[in-house]
């Protein structure tokens, strides 16, 4: 009998932000495929059953995606109960959506448990709404880091520069000169405040701030690292210290 696959998000961090569900699932698996994202205290807790670290440390992969998806099929094709444990949601840039058209070619039932999205919840947690009826009626969330197997990007620069609103990037520190070069170039305001927050909800959790022209350096000079979340905007002027 073929097993289950569940793409399971913790949410932003901390074992109290985790859905009953989540912990249910996580309850019940066979095996453990989990990365560095849901934090140390989520895998800390998790039970005594097979885990495989399937995390990227430094730009390192543990396992390639391809060797996880293969990973997920071949434990659910012996039977047993797989949850693929990942951090905010799985279908916000978590690739879940890959992985489950993957197991569902190979006739493998995939359920997935939604999480709260980092991309809403760690801006929050430092007071940071990414809307606001006074400065953002629209949130855009965006990957700092495509498929760099693409031809060529798929996001529309022009039109990011001249939205209004709020943006949320994801994965964007390593890239954040060229992000930020391509919206000045495009016409967005170069003193448009910006914060990256790192590490949210942990004990180390950081805020920097500044201006669109010159985050880039400034996170360079404060040694700003993954995991962060990066968010553009007025919304950023709420923000206190």
């Amino acid at each position: 009998m073929t097993g289950k696959v569940y793409l399971v998000g913790s949410g932003p961090g901390g074992l109290d932000l985790m859905t009953f569900k989540a912990r249910e699932v996580i309850e019940s698996a066979d095996v453990i495929l989990y990365d560095q994202l849901p934090g140390e205290e989520v895998i800390n807790s998790l039970p005594d059953v097979e885990k495989v670290d399937v995390g990227k440390y430094g730009g390192k992969h543990t396992k390639e995606q391809d060797e996880i998806e293969k990973l997920m099929a071949d434990y659910a094709l012996k039977g047993k109960n797989v949850v693929r444990l990942k951090g905010g949601d799985p279908f916000l840039f978590g690739r879940g959506g890959e992985e489950m058209e993957y197991l569902q070619a190979k006739g493998i039932e995939v359920e997935t448990v939604p999480g709260i999205t980092s991309g809403i919840a760690v801006p929050e947690n430092v007071g940071i709404p990414v809307t606001h009826r006074t400065f953002a009626s629209q949130v855009t969330f965006l990957t700092g880091h495509e498929d760099p197997t693409k031809p060529e990007s798929a996001i529309n620069w022009r039109w990011l520069a001249e939205s209004p609103g709020t943006i949320v990037i994801l994965m964007g520190v390593r890239n954040l000169p060229n992000i930020t070069k391509s919206l000045i170039e495009n016409g967005m305001d170069s003193d448009k405040p910006v914060a990256i927050i790192e590490r949210g909800f942990r004990p180390d959790q950081r805020v920097t701030t500044g201006k669109l022209s010159l985050i880039a350096e400034t996170a360079k000079e404060r040694g700003v690292r993954p995991p962060a979340i990066i968010v553009i905007g007025e919304v950023v002027t709420l923000y206190r210290e």
